[in-house]
Parts: structure tokens; sequence; C-alpha cells
């Protein structure tokens, strides 16, 4: 296993975790950071690109789906 891909796992697993924690003392924001961490981490595990590039385009996914929700 690469250290890349390792790397994308303790990414996603602290974000898993500080989502934990952000609903465990009902902080909201600290909760949806954790869950934009683990995707971001998810991206960047299955696709291997770099966590900006990720970032970037999850960023990018949410601008064009604003409204899919409602």
């Amino acid at each position: 296993m690469s250290m890349e891909r390792i790397e994308c796992m303790c990414r996603q697993f602290a974000g898993w975790m500080k989502q934990a924690w952000g609903e465990r003392i009902d902080d909201p924001l600290r909760a949806a950071a954790g869950r934009r961490d683990r995707i971001i981490g998810r991206l960047q595990r299955e696709s291997g690109i770099e966590r900006e590039q990720s970032a970037r385009q999850l960023k990018e996914f949410r601008q064009l789906n604003r409204n899919w929700n409602h």
C-alpha cells in the first residue's frame, strides 16, 4: 500500500472523528467540516488526485448542484 493511500485513509478517518465530535458536542459547523473532510479523503483515495484538486472538485460540484435538495 502506498504512502499516499495511507494518508488518504487517515484524512478520511480524521474527518469521521471530527464529524462525530461535532455531533457529540452539538456543533453543526464542526460536524459539517468533518463530513467535507471525509468526502475529500474518499475522492482523493479513489481517484488518486491531490487534496487541493479533490477539494476544488467538491466545491465545483456543490456550486453546480446548489439547489439539488430544494
